[in-house]
């Protein structure tokens, strides 16, 4: 008797483990085939959106974006991001809290890609002194998966700017100045979101920063701060900070 209930036991045990495997292989494959889905979506969508300048326009050479036919897929779509020669090339919503665009896409569609937005504190023009824009530090290096990497010197010196796209101004460029890891508790109580504690951000940035920049900032400036995760410590938060000029 004590070995049948020891046989039924481990068959208990072993039907378990398998179901325990099961359902996690079912749930990594879930979150890589919605991984690949907003990685083709967005490819999409820049191809759709993307136009060559012709060669007599200023900046001949270049690209543009279309903003009627973003936001004929998103409204909320107000501005779009790029960093030549990385997977940074996405458009940024604005958003009505911190939760709408965390795990959607620009269209609606539930991913766990999310979107780029811009804090709801700042301008969505970006015609504040101070912009914050949100993004996931996917392990697939979409998003602002590889925004950590400028933590080395090396990177920094080949990703120097980024490029910013805007209704009515065209192309412009995000000149990097810091970068800073700083925990949520910390970024929220100094209450850096906000345009009017920025003098306080790029002190507490330029004490902390891992790269030398050789942009400068004038109190004329705009700046542009693009945060996402970190994993130095639970709720860590890395950011890097930039001067918005005024053409590219």
């Amino acid at each position: 008797m004590r070995r049948r209930r020891r046989r039924v036991a481990a068959w208990l045990i072993f039907t378990l483990a398998v179901l325990v495997m099961a359902m996690t292989g079912w749930s990594m494959a879930a979150i890589w085939q919605s991984r690949r889905e907003g990685r083709d979506s967005y490819a999409r969508l820049a191809v759709s959106v993307r136009r060559e300048l012709p060669v007599w326009e200023p900046g001949a050479g270049g690209r543009a974006i279309d903003f009627t036919a973003l936001q004929a897929v998103s409204p909320d779509a107000v501005a779009w991001l790029s960093c030549p020669g990385t997977a940074i090339d996405y458009p940024v919503m604005r958003a009505a809290d911190y939760n709408q665009y965390l795990r959607h896409l620009p269209d609606g569609t539930y991913n766990v890609n999310g979107s780029l937005f811009i804090d709801f504190n700042c301008a969505f023009d970006f015609s504040d002194k101070l912009t914050v824009v949100y993004g996931h530090n996917m392990k697939s290096g979409q998003m602002f998966g590889s925004l950590a990497k400028y933590k080395e010197q090396a990177y920094y010196q080949e990703h120097p700017y980024f490029l910013l796209y805007t209704p009515g101004n065209g192309e412009r460029r995000i000149d990097l100045l810091y970068d800073c890891v700083i925990s949520v508790e910390d970024w929220q109580e100094r209450a850096f979101s906000y345009q009017a504690n920025l003098s306080a951000l790029l002190a507490y940035a330029a004490h902390n920063t891992t790269f030398t920049s050789q942009a400068r900032y004038t109190p004329e400036d705009r700046v542009v701060a693009l945060s996402t995760c970190s994993y130095e410590f639970d709720g860590a938060r890395f950011v890097v900070l930039g001067v918005l000029r005024p053409e590219a």
